[in-house]
Order: structure tokens, then sequence, then C-alpha cells
């Protein structure tokens, strides 16, 4: 293998494979920003693998205009990714990405490779992701999800984004896709008095317009007075969900937070929500249901249509999202805890 180096010295990562305990004698270090001298080191070494960290540091010396240009990042990528077709050698290419999580650079770099993975996740949270945005070997949007430790990224076990707890007004959970991979997610709802009189929408992991949206449908078709509140959303871990199936979870989260009851114990809810408050079908719903039965979950609420097969858990059928005040969801009112109990 050989690791192309535009952004540090060998020196400097030779010091973080020992920090991390990673040496490898397999890997050559070539620390260069001249992708015509790359390909010459490349050409001689015939490497196994050919990693180059970053394209936006190359530069080829027959364009007058600097490292990073779109000039330069088309450039340079097109003799990397020409070298690497007739040779037969697998090509990695390290990018930056914009504020948004784009990639930074031409339109172009992104259609000349094969696959274009991304890592996600905030520096304060303990998990990072790495989403597969373009595949054209497999499905994209595939997730792999890793835990940051003091030796490197290493696979996270289990579920990371759901955690037992103790049930709480507010909290419901639900089985997003990312790709083919499920997982359980807490959705966390807080709804509170409006301070200065105009409500607040705040909304962490999910779109912001759709929790809106959400809102108005559970005040307007469930019940639930929210127009004089405030509503604070947030999806547990730090993951971003985009997942319309988490709905009906968003919906049965404030109706707890607003009444103060917790949810009934062990239960899923999955499904999209309509405006008119009409519980609709959502993909692979037989894959959700069996990855919540093998995290023990009980029982779920999933829309009435769209169900084909899927065993595991005892499935209560919604047609809307009137039924989330019933006695069927909503327990006793949780008690209150005062700082006296605490001492």
């Amino acid at each position: 293998m050989l690791y192309a180096s535009g952004e540090e010295s060998e020196r400097q990562i030779k010091l973080r494979a020992q920090r991390l305990g990673a040496e490898n004698p397999g890997i050559h270090l070539f620390a260069e920003t001249d992708v015509r001298r790359i390909l010459e080191v490349a050409e001689r070494m015939k490497p196994s693998l050919l990693l180059v960290d970053s394209i936006q540091t190359l530069f080829d010396p027959d364009f007058e205009s600097s490292a990073g240009s779109v000039s330069q990042v088309r450039g340079c990528a097109t003799l990397l990714t020409r070298w690497a077709k007739t040779t037969g050698t697998p090509l990695v290419l390290v990018g930056h990405v914009t504020k948004d999580g784009s990639l930074a650079g031409p339109k172009v770099l992104e259609h000349l490779v094969d696959t274009v993975l991304a890592f996600e996740g905030d520096r304060h949270h303990h998990h990072r992701l790495l989403r597969a945005l373009k595949n054209r070997f497999g499905a994209a949007f595939e997730l792999g999800v890793f835990a940051m430790t003091g030796k490197g990224l290493i696979p996270a076990e289990g579920n990371p984004f759901f955690l037992d707890a103790e049930p709480r007004p507010g909290c419901a959970a639900t089985v997003v896709l990312s790709g083919t991979r499920p997982m359980v997610v807490e959705i966390q709802a807080l709804v509170a008095s409006a301070g200065l009189g105009i409500p607040r929408r705040t909304a962490l992991g999910i779109d912001g317009q759709r929790l809106s949206m959400l809102c108005a449908v559970a005040e307007r078709r469930g019940g639930v007075q929210l127009h004089d509140r405030d509503v604070y959303v947030n999806v547990a871990g730090g993951l971003e969900v985009e997942d319309p199936a988490a709905d009906l979870a968003v919906i049965a989260a404030l109706t707890s937070s607003a009444t103060g009851r917790i949810l009934a114990d062990k239960c899923l809810f999955m499904g999209e929500v309509g405006l008119t408050g009409e519980v609709r079908p959502v993909a692979q719903l037989p894959l959700r249901i069996q990855e919540g039965a093998r995290l023990g979950f009980e029982r779920a609420a999933v829309p009435r249509m769209g169900l084909e097969g899927g065993k595991g858990l005892d499935l209560i059928l919604e047609r809307s999202v009137e039924r989330l005040r019933g006695k069927d969801w909503l327990k006793a009112k949780a008690e209150e805890t005062s700082m006296d109990d605490h001492g």
C-alpha cells in the first residue's frame, strides 16, 4: 500500500501510527503534493492500494492555478482515476467537505469515483457514522457506526443510539432505516409553556419544518394543545433522522410530554403521518419489526396497511394519530421528583 500525503509529513504520520498501535511494515509513506511524482512512484512500486490525502492539496505542474482550485482538483482527480482504471489498482481519495456536509470542489469529482463515503458525527459525541452517499457496487446510504476511542475508531457493538433507561414522559422509541440497516432510536420531546408568548419549535436530529407540521397534526387531529407552548424535539445520540417512519414516534413523544404521562412499556411507534392524521405505510416494515424484537421490545404501533409478514412483536394496527391519547398507550401520570428527594 502507498500512502501519499499532502497534509502531513512522514514523521507526523508515523508518530500517530505509534500512538494508535497501527504500525504496519506493508504501508509505504510518501509526502508529496505533485500528482505527477506520486504517479511516477506508484508506477514503480505497483502498490496494492493507493491512498491520497487529500485531493485538495495536490497540484499538476501543467496548470497555472494553485492547489485546491477547481481546475487543479478536477485535473488531479482525472489523472489519478485514469491511472487506477488502467492498472486496476484500488484508489482512495480523501477530500474535504463544506459546512453543509457536501463534497468540496467541483461536482465532477463525485462523478469520477465509484463510491463516496462520508464521515459524520459531532465531535462532542462518542460515535461517528460512515455513510455511503454513492455506491456503484451496491446499495447507497448504507451506514457504519464506529466509536471514537484512544486507539482510534472501532466498530460500535449493539445499538448505540438507544439506551434502555427508565421510562420518562416525552420519550418514544422507533426504528429508522439507513440504507438497509435498521436502528432503534429514541425520540425525546419536551412541551413547556411559552415564556415570551411566541411559541418556539426547536428540532435537533430531525427537520424543523417537519416538526412544525407534526405539531399542527398533533393538535388538530390528536387533540394535543401546542399552539401556545414551546416544543423541543431531540433524537438521542446525535443521529440525524430523515426517515418519515419516525413521524408517529414524534407525535407519541409530544403527546406524552404534553400530558405528563409515560408511554406504554417496551413499545415501538413506526409510521409516516399525513396532514389528515392518517398513519401511512413505511418501507421495510418487517425488517424494522425484527430489529425491535431482537432488542427486547414486545409490541409496536404500526400502519394498518402495508404490512407483509413480520413476526416477533404484538402489532397494534393504527389508522390515525387520534388513538395515541387513549388509555392503551398512555400510562398514569409520572410522579414528580422534587429536589428534596435527592437531599
